[in-house]
């Protein structure tokens, strides 16, 4: 084997552990941008005791490009410059605010008004662009906080240049780059391997093939790929548009609401809306202009004013305003929302499942005891170990607490083999030339190989040691195993055989925050499962401290059945599993979404990418792998596991607040269809011009709909997102309209005169109001101080109309005499008593 070489840095190299998965790169900082490595490879130095890697030969090649080089290439324009853009440019947020079906339906009555009515007349066009200017800068609020946080949250390469190995920006790569490659770093550019020390890239994500596929020097990888073990370097063959990260990198962080049951839903009610529309505003336009006959301006306004309030606008306004909001008030907790739907879909979930390494516990570890065992010598175990560690560049969390506790006392054995760890075999190894001839019955010159890791893997099931090692792992402590082998360490069958020769008992470091996270999920009916690689046993005893339900009764996941639908039982029934492969995982997220689950993922390690990508919400943690990153739709920039609660809370306000204040829109758009209907059907004129509907539409339905839309709400989200809002608002729109037409009709054989249209408007609009809300008043339940001061702040405002004598000229209301308001006051109470005795009929017969 290659001699491994020295790395100077510029600095002192920090010695701490590292989060697991993330091999050489450190922690990127909320904060700021990841530190520069700054490394200076030195093929003749020699061997570092803690972080060796494999030196550059002495050809060019693996020096990496020179300063002129690299301008070369980027005069040449062979840079990897394609834009990774974390949302929708301003152009593009005009765009879509502004050209929109129903704004140009209100575009063209709104022209169309100014030549035939008065302004007061003209105000839902004011409306319109107020409501449009609210989207759109609530919306470039979001896409700042959103690019700031992709920014910061942004994996930076290792590329190495003239000998020195340093993270800069993938927009800075060029052709020809050698970029350095370990555990968990994402390829992100196409390329050639120059460089391979025992590398596994999984390509699941572009062939859909889970098993990692061993790479050597003149392979190709493929970006979107990422590295399961060991390490390496390659040489960037196409880059920009070139590359498949191009695709991948532009889609990762997109502000977007696509596949959101929510958006979809609402799109489904407009669609119906549309239809239902044409034909309506056909007939009314009909009867005001041809069977009326007219003056031709008022029938033109109250065309109009019949048109107008059947576009539910604002709904979708107050769902990309909702959702803005959410986006950057998450963005505060330095979470990351890499698609807009996942804040409604995590409000949806119903299970989560937790990597315990990294998310219930911290990602460093303590070695708390050494055990040597069948008389091994304790101060050879350590060198022993202090070797192993020597061997690995990138180690994981265990590696490196072991790193920590024994650099001091490692062997200088020169290594001539090694294995990098695994999750999925769960151990790593070494062999070293040990010429002190140290190891029993050993020559001087021989080699010894050496694995550590799961002892319940490494060891016979009935090893008496693993009695010992039960008892650790009860009191929540992990516990590796340092054995002996004989056979190649790669070899399929290399644990055969091993011969225990010391434990290495490590104490892990709860998230002080997990307990309450916990507590929160218990309290809000989510069920926590947690799904980790180590020993159920260990895990089960943390997840006890924690105060997990279930903690008690873990679950071996080799003992688990392949078969879904029976793997999917015994998730159900249990709470802790141990022992889980990567692949296991993803068949667990899967076998619990086959029951009707909505399964989020938290992970930050390689192993936790493919269930990342197939649970409906995948959560990392800024601190993980860049593969995590690359394919969660969350990412927790600050690592704190407690950010999830908010997450949670954020999504169940947006969707269930929405859902509230759709009713009152479609509402609104049911009584303007029918009311349209029945103006037809009867051949009279159309009660109401533009200015009443819209006072009455920014009173019972604007204002409020803006302040509930943003109110706290912990319900937690349910499906059929139209089936629930429609039951509400077909009933409470068809009782508004038959008590608004009924005062209308009785109003036209109560008044005479020149004067009696505006008075029969008045009565009418009184009814309508008081109707629409009591469906206000039902919709803001249940009460506290705030939203009743708004129910009456609305009232109050109304009655400000009737009260002013300018108001009432401006909005054409007055109430003329007192038979007919008393009237109109009463078929409103009845018809306000009907939508209580119907809304809690539609309640029981048909429950969401």
């Amino acid at each position: 084997m290659t001699q491994r070489a020295k790395i100077d840095t510029d600095g002192p190299e920090p010695h701490g552990p590292e989060p697991h998965g993330r091999g050489s790169h450190g922690p990127i900082d909320p904060t700021g941008s990841p530190p520069s490595t700054g490394r200076v490879i030195d093929a003749g130095a020699e061997l570092d005791p803690v972080h060796p890697m494999r030196p550059p030969r002495p050809d060019d090649r693996h020096r990496g490009l020179t300063a002129a080089e690299v301008a070369r290439h980027v005069a040449r324009g062979e840079v990897n410059d394609v834009p990774v853009r974390s949302s929708r440019s301003l152009s593009e947020i005009i765009r879509a605010n502004v050209f929109t079906r129903f704004n140009a339906i209100i575009g063209v009555l709104w022209v169309i008004m100014f030549f035939v009515a008065p302004i007061q007349d003209t105000l839902f066009g004011f409306v319109i662009i107020a409501n449009t200017g609210i989207g759109i800068i609530q919306e470039w609020r979001a896409k700042r906080t959103l690019d700031g946080l992709a920014v910061i949250g942004e994996a930076k390469p290792t590329v190495r240049r003239d000998g020195v190995a340093a993270e800069i920006s993938t927009s800075e790569i060029v052709l020809g780059d050698l970029i350095e490659l370990g555990p968990g770093d994402k390829v992100v550019v196409d390329g050639e391997m120059v460089e391979a020390d025992s590398i596994e890239v999984d390509e699941s994500l572009l062939t859909g093939e889970a098993d990692p596929v061993l790479k050597r020097p003149g392979d190709q990888v493929m970006s979107g790929s990422f590295v399961v073990v060991g390490g390496g370097a390659f040489r960037a063959t196409k880059v920009g548009r070139d590359a498949y990260a191009a695709q991948l990198a532009e889609e990762a962080s997109r502000f977007t609401l696509v596949d959101s049951e929510l958006r979809n839903g609402i799109s489904t009610i407009l669609k119906y809306v549309t239809w239902m529309m044409i034909p309506t505003a056909l007939g009314l336009i009909i009867s005001q202009l041809v069977v009326q006959q007219n003056d031709f301006k008022n029938s033109i306004a109250r065309t109009v004013g019949g048109i107008v309030p059947m576009i539910p606008e604002g709904l979708v306004l107050l769902t990309s305003v909702a959702f803005a909001i959410g986006v950057i008030r998450l963005g505060r907790k330095q979470c990351l929302v890499q698609e807009l739907p996942a804040i409604e879909g995590l409000a949806r979930v119903d299970v989560v499942c937790l990597d315990k390494t990294g998310t219930l516990t911290e990602g460093g570890m303590d070695v708390r005891e050494l055990r040597p065992l069948n008389g091994a010598d304790v101060t050879y175990v350590r060198r022993v170990l202090g070797a192993i560690g020597r061997s690995d560049p990138r180690p994981n969390a265990s590696l490196q607490a072991i790193i920590d506790a024994y650099r001091d006392e490692s062997g200088r054995w020169p290594v001539t083999q090694a294995l990098p760890f695994s999750s999925a075999r769960k151990y790593s190894g070494a062999a070293f030339g040990e010429s002190e001839g140290q190891a029993e019955g050993q020559a001087d010159g021989e080699a010894a190989r050496w694995l550590l890791g799961a002892p319940d893997v490494l060891l016979a099931s009935d090893d008496p040691v693993l009695a010992e090692i039960d008892h650790l792992n009860r009191q929540g402590l992990r516990v590796l195993l340092l054995a002996r082998v004989d056979s190649e360490l790669d070899a399929p069958d290399a644990a055969s055989g091993a011969r225990a020769t010391a434990l290495v008992v490590l104490e892990q470091r709860l998230r002080p925050d997990a307990a309450d996270t916990l507590a929160y999920f218990a309290e809000q009916d989510v069920a926590a499962k947690v799904i980790s690689g180590d020993n159920a046993v260990s895990v089960g005893a943390v997840a006890g401290k924690l105060g997990l339900p279930g903690a008690e009764h873990t679950v071996d996941a080799r003992q688990l059945p392949a078969e879904r639908t029976a793997m999917a039982e015994a998730l159900d029934s249990g709470a802790v599993f141990g022992r889980v492969t990567p692949q296991q995982k993803r068949d667990m997220v899967g076998a619990l979404q086959s029951r009707g689950h909505t399964v989020a993922m938290t992970g930050d390690g390689v192993n936790d990418v493919l269930a990342l990508k197939d649970a409906d919400i995948g959560v990392s943690m800024g601190s993980g792998s860049e593969a995590t990153r690359a394919v969660a739709q969350i990412v927790l920039l600050n690592n704190s596991f407690s950010t999830l609660p908010s997450v949670v809370a954020e999504g169940r306000r947006v969707i269930g607040n929405i859902t509230r204040v759709a009713t009152l829109f479609l509402t609104k758009t049911v009584y303007s269809v029918l009311l349209a209907v029945l103006v037809a059907c009867f051949q009279v004129e159309y009660p109401f011009l533009p200015r009443h509907l819209t006072l009455l539409s920014t009173l019972t339905i604007g204002i409020p709909a803006f302040f509930l839309a943003l109110a706290p709400n912990t319900e937690r989200a349910r499906p059929n997102f139209v089936r629930r809002v429609m039951r509400y608002a077909i009933p409470s729109g068809v009782i508004a309209a038959i008590a608004t037409f009924v005062t209308y009709l009785l109003a036209r054989n109560y008044y005479s005169g020149p004067d009696a249209l505006n008075a029969e408007t008045s009565a009418a609009t009184l009814t309508l109001f008081l109707v629409s809300m009591w469906v206000l008043a039902i919709v803001a339940r249940p009460y506290t101080w705030w939203r009743i001061g708004l129910v009456v702040a609305m009232g109050a405002g109304f009655l400000l109309v009737l009260a002013v004598p300018w108001l009432q000229h401006f909005f054409a209301l007055k109430l003329v005499g007192t038979t007919m308001p008393w009237t109109a006051v009463a078929i409103a109470v009845v018809a306000s008593a009907a939508l209580e005795l119907c809304w809690r009929w539609v309640g029981r017969r048909f429950p969401a």
